[in-house]
């Protein structure tokens, strides 16, 4: 929800969310459809054939959830590192609808191909370079072919899906391929920005915190309904959060007629949280990045009371 703009005031608009099959990008599908948000959702593994990441999330899935949240989900299977596939799609949503007002660009798939604290010479060059390929130009891809669509109409919004942000974050990220994704997509929305405000449009980046993924679940051996079990492997999973938090804000961001204002930023979690108002769906508040620089990276005690 926004700050009492309605319960629907994504009715009639328009979003595209590229990687939308799970995490971050299933979430703010999801928020957006509760907005009243026609959404397509896509991603490379459907209920036919999975994709090289070999998870059993689909993209149906997504847009069913997107129906179930009252909005209308439309699921497309989307390679987009291919061209002429994203060309295509863009194409369908100017026949059908004649407008995008939303682009958020999530696709990622890369944690299969990082190799963590190797340095470029050990790191396999070509998983490096297919991280690179995937994390990073399928973005440029994407906006390449949708934006000439999206400022049709002032107020069109991008949002550039990263980890961390320009001020947070900012040191090495323990792989010089992620961290090179990571950075480039920062500045993709920074350049964007640029490009986009003589039409009235604006594009962010931003980041959740320490995501309670499918992955991540699986990694720790939990649910989302028993999440907090998983601080037995690592007492500082207390401080994570459901990808529904960062699903929320975007959403509520891409409600704000005055989004604008935050043109060329990155935007945490935490942050849009502060600013809508909206909650992770146990009705915290969680800050990923202030929890890391004043508890974990000092090396204090797991303890996120006073960061939620």
């Amino acid at each position: 929800m926004t700050k009492e703009t309605g319960t629907r005031p994504l009715a009639g608009r328009v979003a595209l969310v590229a990687g939308a099959t799970r995490a971050a990008g299933r979430a703010m599908a999801i928020e957006l459809g509760a907005l009243g948000a026609t959404v397509y959702a896509t991603g490379r593994t459907t209920r036919a054939a999975r994709s090289e990441m070999d998870r059993p999330e689909t993209i149906e899935e997504t847009g069913e959830a997107v129906d179930a949240a009252g909005g209308t989900g439309i699921a497309v299977r989307v390679d987009h590192s291919d061209p002429d596939q994203v060309a295509e799609l863009v194409r369908r949503i100017e026949r059908d609808h004649g407008r995008l007002d939303v682009l958020v660009n999530g696709v990622w798939g890369g944690d299969m191909f990082t190799e963590w604290d190797r340095p470029v010479w050990q790191h396999s060059l070509d998983k490096g370079l297919h991280l690179l390929h995937q994390g990073v130009d399928t973005h440029l891809i994407t906006s390449h072919f949708a934006l000439p669509l999206l400022i049709g109409r002032p107020g069109g919004l991008v949002v550039e899906m990263t980890d961390g942000t320009a001020e947070f974050n900012a040191d090495y990220r323990g792989s010089i391929y992620y961290d090179l994704v990571k950075i480039s997509v920062i500045r993709l929305a920074q350049a964007q920005a640029a490009e986009l405000r003589e039409y009235g449009c604006a594009a962010v980046g931003v980041t959740p915190g320490w995501l309670r993924s499918e992955a991540m679940l699986d990694e720790f051996g939990v649910t989302e309904a028993n999440w907090r079990d998983g601080t037995a492997k690592d007492p500082h999973f207390c401080s994570t959060e459901s990808p529904r938090y960062v699903g929320r804000g975007v959403a509520a961001l891409a409600a704000d007629a005055k989004a604008a204002r935050f043109t060329g930023r990155t935007l945490s979690s935490a942050d849009l949280a502060a600013e809508y108002g909206v909650t992770d769906i146990d009705g915290t508040r969680p800050d990923w990045a202030r929890y890391y620089a004043e508890v974990m990276k000092p090396g204090a005690a797991a303890d996120d009371t006073g960061y939620r």
